[in-house]
């Protein structure tokens, strides 16, 4: 029989005395002092967790850095460090929209003076703050209403047929919150097995380490834009059902960070078609959907749902997560930290779980949730004209980077690079091997690296560019390739890297 347990609060006078008694015996310096934390102590799946964008390199960039701007005679042969390495556009003087920071600037201080500002701005600051009040106040852990309903008729805008709902869509810090969500929901045990794009974003391996789950990796194809193929992925799903691997999720992004690649409807379908035949949920990253340069964007959630009303009994259990972000598009606001992600599919009592993982955080940040109804709402009247010559201006600027570099790349010397079809980034390949490079691939192996981490180490040390190789994303074996944004403004940087290659190639070639 369980006996119940009494807890009888102390008095105020036995808490004094007791407080009294701590208090004399108290001496310094009679005990041995404990050591510090070692890495022994830590959770392992912490040390295995692995970032390249903010690995190694980026921090040695962060160094030089530093050494410039306190020493004028610091003898480097650059004065600026271009991050190249991570999708930071106002690191790299891309600048805030206006529509944006004015709607932001009453929300923070709401007794600011208006009088200049565009009535629409004013406006849409009003029903903002009336919704949530304050930013500086929680708001419901799925998110403000306002917020998720503008999201929803957003989508319904967007894919034209679709019905999104607000009650299925949980605003988020930025995109990768809503990764860490579903991966530490998906993830029940160390045979929990996720599907994820090689090359991928870091963040995916990093958050499966963490959860103590199995990372899979299928190779996209670099001889095809880097799209999926959907035979390999059957494949790996057999393969891993037969070592007793749970399959969770097969991770897309699209467009493709690293490669830059958009997706087809008609890839889309074979996806979809896998995960309705082995009930796997598909993670949509679609955070760069407003970066297409080539081709159109088209969404998992217009995919899914056009199919669903021709077949219903073959997918109307298709669990379909789709991730949007503030970060990316022609905004930039990675700082800010908003996003979202709509649930298609998923049981209600799924559901109720993330929103309580949702509410173990309390909520997003509300700022980030304004600045996501600001960006699937954007202006109407005052505000519109300068908000399309901004937006414009933007927009064609990537698109005109992005092809100068891919140029340049092509022009190198045993490099080759696809063209960018969307997001914010290059893949290119280094094609080094030991017959060639047989220096180079001795000084890689005297130094413990890998041969495409050895070029971008030389290239910040010689021009102040700072990417990320290739091994940080996974790449087809024995192949090499490095990571690099074309958001930094001009092409000077993109001269400096040309004239570093040729010498890295003179040094190192027979």
């Amino acid at each position: 029989m369980l006996k119940t347990l009494t807890i009888r609060p102390l008095s105020l006078d036995t808490l004094a005395k007791s407080s009294l008694s701590i208090s004399r015996n108290y001496t310094i310096g009679h005990f041995t002092p404990a050591p510090p934390l070692n890495t022994q102590d830590l959770n392992p799946r912490t040390i295995e967790a692995k970032y390249a964008v903010r690995g190694k390199i980026p921090q040695r960039a962060e160094e030089l850095k530093k050494l410039i701007e306190r020493n004028e005679d610091h003898n480097l042969p650059f004065n600026e460090i271009i991050f190249a390495n991570i999708g930071n556009p106002q690191q790299l003087d891309q600048q805030p929209l206006t529509w944006y920071r004015q709607v932001l600037s009453i929300l923070e201080n709401p007794s600011i003076n208006t009088e200049n500002y565009p009535q629409d701005v004013v406006e849409r600051a009003k029903v903002i703050l009336k919704d949530v009040g304050s930013v500086g106040a929680y708001s419901n852990s799925q998110g403000s209403l306002l917020v998720r309903g503008s999201i929803a008729n957003y989508i319904n805008r967007r894919d034209g047929g679709s019905q999104a709902n607000r009650n299925d869509i949980y605003l988020t810090s930025g995109a990768s919150a809503a990764v860490q969500y579903l991966l530490q929901l998906l993830s029940v045990n160390e045979r929990s097995g996720f599907l994820i794009p090689i090359p991928q974003y870091p963040l995916y391996t990093a958050s499966i380490a963490l959860n103590n789950a199995k990372p899979i990796g299928y190779f996209l194809d670099e001889s095809n834009n880097w799209l999926t193929d959907p035979k390999q992925l059957r494949h790996l799903i057999q393969e891993n059902k037969s070592k007793n691997i749970d399959l969770k999720a097969l991770v897309v992004i699209n467009p493709g960070n690293p490669t830059g690649s958009v997706l087809k409807e008609n890839d889309i379908k074979e996806i979809i078609n896998i995960a309705a035949e082995f009930g796997i949920v598909i993670i949509a990253d679609e955070v760069y959907q407003d970066n297409v340069y080539d081709g159109e964007f088209i969404s998992f959630k217009k995919v899914l749902s056009s199919m669903i009303r021709q077949h219903p009994e073959l997918y109307q259990h298709v669990q379909l997560a789709s991730l949007h972000s503030t970060s990316k598009g022609l905004g930039g606001e990675c700082g800010q930290r908003g996003g979202y992600m709509e649930l298609v599919g998923f049981e209600p009592e799924v559901k109720s779980i993330i929103l309580k993982l949702c509410s173990i955080n309390l909520c997003s940040v509300v700022s980030g949730q304004a600045l996501v109804e600001l960006m699937v709402n954007p202006p109407h009247d005052d505000s519109l004209p300068l908000f399309k010559e901004q937006t414009s201006t933007i927009y064609n600027n990537l698109k005109e980077r992005a092809l100068t570099l891919h140029t340049a790349f092509n022009n190198m010397q045993d490099v080759t690079c696809n063209k960018p079809q969307g997001a914010m980034y290059l893949f290119p390949k280094l094609n080094f091997d030991k017959l060639t490079y047989p220096k180079l691939f001795s000084k890689a192996k005297n130094e413990d690296c890998e041969i495409d981490e050895l070029y971008c180490i030389e290239l910040l040390e010689a021009t102040g560019i700072c990417t990320v190789p290739g091994s940080g994303f996974g790449q087809v074996p024995n192949t090499y390739h490095l990571r690099t944004t074309f958001l930094p403004p001009g092409t000077d940087w993109i001269h400096r890297w040309e004239e570093f290659h040729k010498k890295f190639v003179a040094t190192y070639k027979n």
